[in-house]
């Protein structure tokens, strides 16, 4: 059972409301970044390769070998997989990245399965690809195949955001955080956008003070 799907902004506010009925803080994080983004994103193996090539490096940085890999045909995993090292290379590609793209490729995920499987079970399938972690599989399952109810207590955003709105002396560890999430359900997709764009909000409001 996949549970609930994002796939308009109806079900982004249909989610939305629901949090503010349940939750002052969270009714306030709404009221204030209304409308939540929907943020779907495509599925497959050109959307984890692209988040393997992103990993610690600046976003332009990422476009930048990204559309090297692209320009190379390098989307697709049998590509991936009769590549050689040096063309990994010339796109920009470190050894690490280059293992992982080949690890994902090999791993000939059935990227129609993952779509139909309960969402326990796709973050244990990306997870068990070298260089797909638990906050990788996490944002996949939330804006590729848009699960109404992932979130992703590692990310220092929305801890700095659950700290921000809910006024705690310090950012919640991702135990934490994902004990709190736990009363967004069965809307947590919803609850992250509402921190991320809570987030963005006051960050920026910090800068023009």
């Amino acid at each position: 059972m996949t549970g609930r799907l994002i796939e308009t902004e109806a079900c982004v506010a249909e989610g939305a409301a629901w949090l503010a009925a349940q939750c002052p803080r969270m009714g306030e994080a709404v009221a204030l970044c209304a409308p939540l983004p929907l943020r779907r994103k495509p599925d497959g193996f050109a959307e984890l390769a692209s988040a393997i090539v992103s990993q610690q490096v600046s976003t332009a940085s990422a476009a930048a070998i990204w559309a090297r890999c692209t320009a190379a045909g390098l989307r697709d995993p049998a590509a991936v997989r009769a590549a050689g090292p040096e063309l990994l290379r010339e796109v920009g590609l470190s050894r690490p990245k280059q293992r992982y793209l080949r690890a994902l490729a090999e791993a000939r995920l059935d990227y129609a399965a993952l779509r139909r499987a309960p969402t326990p079970e796709v973050i244990a399938t990306l997870t068990a690809v070298p260089g797909i972690g638990a906050w990788t599989a996490e944002i996949y399952a939330m804006f590729s195949l848009g699960r109404a109810d992932v979130f992703a207590p590692g990310d220092l955003a929305l801890q700095e955001g659950a700290r921000m709105l809910y006024r705690l002396p310090e950012r919640p560890s991702p135990r934490v955080l994902r004990g709190m999430a736990e009363a967004w359900s069965p809307w947590r997709s919803v609850a992250a956008r509402a921190l991320w764009a809570y987030y963005a909000r006051e960050k920026g409001r910090e800068g023009t003070r």
